[in-house]
Formats: C-alpha cells, structure tokens, sequence
C-alpha cells in the first residue's frame, strides 16, 4: 500500500494508485478507479463507476457520480458538482447513467456544475460557477451560466482572447495541436 488515507475517510475500493492521498471525510465506493498521484480533498463523495487518472486534484465538497471520467492532470475546483441524470426521480434510475469525460490538463473552477454527458477537452479551463451545457473544445476558456466561450489557453497555461492574442499584445495561431506565436 504506497498510498495514504486519512483514518476518518470511508475509502471501499483497493484500485488506488501509489502516492494517492486521500482526506479526511471523504467516501469512495468499491468500484472507483483513482490513479497514481492524486490528491483527493476533504468532504469528496465518488461513486463505484468512476474512473480517475494519475496526477487529479478534487478539493473540497466535490461529488463525482457514476459516469464520471477524469483522465490524468485534471483539476476540479471546490464545490464543483456533476451530474449524471439528465431526468431524475426519485427512486427511478435510468438503464444506464450519461458518461461526462474530463480530458487531460483540464481545470474546472469552484462552483461550477458539469451538466451529464459532455466532454471538456484537453487543456480546457472551466471559469469559477460556470454551467457546463455542451461539449467544450480542447484549449479554449468558458465562463458564465450557461458558459460561453471566452478565449483559449495554451498548454503552459497563458490565455488567449477570442482573437488569440495574449495580454502583452502577442498574436498566435494553433497549429498541430499546439498554440504558437506569430
């Protein structure tokens, strides 16, 4: 066992990778899937059909349902709630739950809620109490409710307008999957 979990988390799956750490409060049923090098905050909730690769922050008060896929390098805010019944009813459960997939190096800002069924592509920075409705394209920037795009980020990070240019007044192009100035 190379990982750590806090002695007051109810943690009922063995699939955790090593240097995973895992707070106080949280609970993750028997089928999760939580890769290497996460660090898994306070007050988390992650159902059994949940998949979540290696190097994933979840800060506090998160749930992720079953559905749910965080692919390596994701980081998810606190408060940030998915959803996975695009109809719910008490005690009536569909045949199966929408799938949501949260693409490699992207962020999801606190409060923001993750409609059931949509990608957010790599690299995809979800702003602060943002609705996500629809797919979100790998590199760009969403804000609001629902969350309109913005802008575009490049892999290390620096936002771009609409425009893609940056706040120095540098203009870019994307190109071969990378973001690269003019």
């Amino acid at each position: 066992m190379n990982y750590k979990i806090h002695n007051l988390a109810d943690v009922q799956t063995e699939n955790i990778g090593e240097n995973t750490m895992i707070w106080q409060f949280c609970v993750i049923l028997k089928g999760a899937e939580i890769g290497k090098n996460c660090n898994i905050n306070c007050n988390v909730f992650i159902e059994n059909d949940v998949k979540i690769g290696d190097n994933v922050t979840i800060k506090p008060g998160v749930q992720v349902w079953d559905g749910v896929t965080l692919e390596d390098n994701v980081f998810v805010g606190p408060n940030v709630t998915f959803t996975n019944d695009l109809i719910p009813r008490s005690k009536q459960y569909p045949a199966e739950f929408a799938k949501t997939l949260v693409e490699r190096g992207a962020s999801i800002g606190a409060n923001s809620t993750i409609i059931a069924g949509n990608t957010i592509g790599k690299n995809a920075l979800i702003g602060a109490g943002s609705v996500v409705t629809k797919n979100i394209p790998a590199n760009t920037v969403w804000f609001g409710n629902p969350a309109k795009q913005t802008g575009y980020i490049t892999s290390e990070g620096k936002i771009l307008d609409l425009n893609m240019i940056d706040k120095e007044g540098n203009s870019y192009q994307f190109l071969n999957d990378e973001f690269l100035k003019k």
